[in-house]
């Protein structure tokens, strides 16, 4: 049995949905689902069921509750008697580049407050490729956009976009404006498109870019 997944199991026994399992782990849903739909092949037995609305843990459910935290529990005292002594300990790191200034160094130092022995691994992407690399087990944190609404994970920060244009530009009514917006998969992107369809304002797409800062080069 992989040891994630029975991480991941006992989040939805802690907390009795995969939604708020998922923000326990810091994982998608979809994450969730497919680890435990791999852990029940493994097991051949189907560890969940529906009663109403809710999902529930079913006879074979119950029982690898009961052994799954003594599981996990010696697999960490056995990692960690055996990585005593070995080296620093390594945290993979990912985050967009337009947080890489605002909140990335506040969490590198606060990880380094914690531990002494400390390698960190950091990786510039944007947040749709980080959360596909968090699932599959290549990152250990990730910094990443989400919806206001959104439970996936823990809040640091909230933010608002904003319209920005050079003081040289001048902005004419009866032509397509033209804007550079983030990728498409990004939420601002989403979000920049809604409001200017709400307002039936013309616009032209000219540039996608994952980094403000290559917007302003």
């Amino acid at each position: 049995m992989d040891i994630d997944a029975l991480r991941t199991f006992c989040a939805f026994v802690d907390t009795g949905s995969f939604t708020r399992a998922a923000a326990q782990i810091c994982r998608t849903q979809s994450a969730v689902s497919m680890q435990m739909k791999k852990l029940e092949q493994d097991l051949a037995s189907p560890l969940f069921e529906k009663q109403g609305r809710q999902l529930v843990l079913t006879h074979q459910g119950h029982q690898l509750a009961s052994y799954a935290k003594q599981l996990i529990a010696l697999h960490d005292e056995a990692f960690k008697q055996l990585k005593a002594g070995t080296g620093n300990l390594r945290v993979r790191i990912g985050c967009p580049d337009d947080y890489a200034h605002s909140l990335l160094p506040e969490l590198v130092d606060t990880l380094h407050q914690q531990f002494n022995a400390l390698d960190l691994q950091i990786s510039c992407a944007p947040s749709t490729e980080l959360r596909a690399k968090l699932d599959q087990g290549m990152l250990d944190l990730v910094i990443a956009t989400r919806s206001p609404d959104s439970e996936e994970g823990y809040l640091l920060q909230s933010s608002q976009g904003v319209w920005v244009k050079s003081p040289a530009f001048e902005i004419n009514d009866s032509t397509p404006l033209p804007i550079a917006l983030f990728q498409r998969d990004c939420k601002f992107h989403q979000a920049s498109i809604e409001g200017l369809l709400k307002t039936e304002r013309r616009f032209n797409i000219i540039a996608c870019c994952g980094s403000a800062e290559r917007y302003m080069a």
